[in-house]
């Protein structure tokens, strides 16, 4: 499938976040990320926010929950009207059941995974999942380095996909920018959150069409 770019606006100017949502119009999604200052060392915002920003956005939203008990939270951004709603392996006491709740409120449910969280323990559930997101820095902070540790993991992913014909999105984030994005591409990631490489260039939208280009063409090579 072409590659979707979802720019995050943990890198946007919050106090014009209308503003700069409309400058992603030509985004897949926009990423928005949650954080509660537990799971990580970060505060952005919560529930309220998200769902004004739902009502002002031009493209949906995909919500990235790095908050503790997100088994109570998640179905609350489902509601909110999120189009997808990312919630942390390491955080869920019951993500089988978490996934199952918000497919059945007309969302994509992903899970997450920190860069030292296997993958394999989800590898068998990809029936029940629409997108892995593999962070590839430690979550909490725009503008990390990318880990470059976590290729093997994205390969580990892709090919566990391939192999049963899952449709199952592979989503990276984290120190996405036209540097890494082609190798990322290759590794067999489908989907991309890029915030400090979109909102720091002097054209997000035309920032946006060249990281898409990179990947769809990267990814090409590796099916040639």
């Amino acid at each position: 499938m072409a590659a979707l770019v979802n720019p995050s606006i943990l890198s946007a100017d919050f106090a014009n976040l209308e503003r700069d949502l409309a400058v992603i119009s030509g985004a897949d999604y926009a990423h928005v990320d949650v954080m509660d200052n537990h799971f990580v060392p970060n505060l952005t915002l919560g529930l309220p926010v998200v769902r004004r920003i739902v009502e002002v956005s031009p493209v949906p939203i995909d919500v990235h929950l790095m908050i503790e008990d997100p088994d109570r939270w998640a179905p609350l951004y489902a509601e909110a009207g999120a189009a997808s709603v990312t919630f942390h392996a390491e955080a869920s006491q019951a993500p089988v059941r978490l996934a199952r709740e918000l497919r059945a409120q007309g969302v994509r449910a992903a899970v997450a995974l920190r860069p030292a969280t296997p993958v394999e323990p989800y590898l068998d559930l990809l029936d029940e999942l629409d997108m892995i997101l593999v962070m590839t820095v430690e979550p909490g902070f725009g503008g990390q380095a990318f880990i470059e540790g976590t290729l093997a993991k994205i390969r580990r992913a892709r090919a566990a996909i391939d192999a049963v014909g899952a449709s199952t999105w592979i989503q990276v984030d984290g120190g996405v920018s036209r540097e890494t994005i082609a190798t990322i591409a290759a590794a067999g990631a489908n989907c991309f959150v890029a915030g400090s490489a979109v909102y720091g260039a002097p054209d997000p939208a035309a920032e946006i069409t060249a990281l898409r280009d990179l990947a769809d063409e990267a990814t090409a090579r590796t099916d040639a």
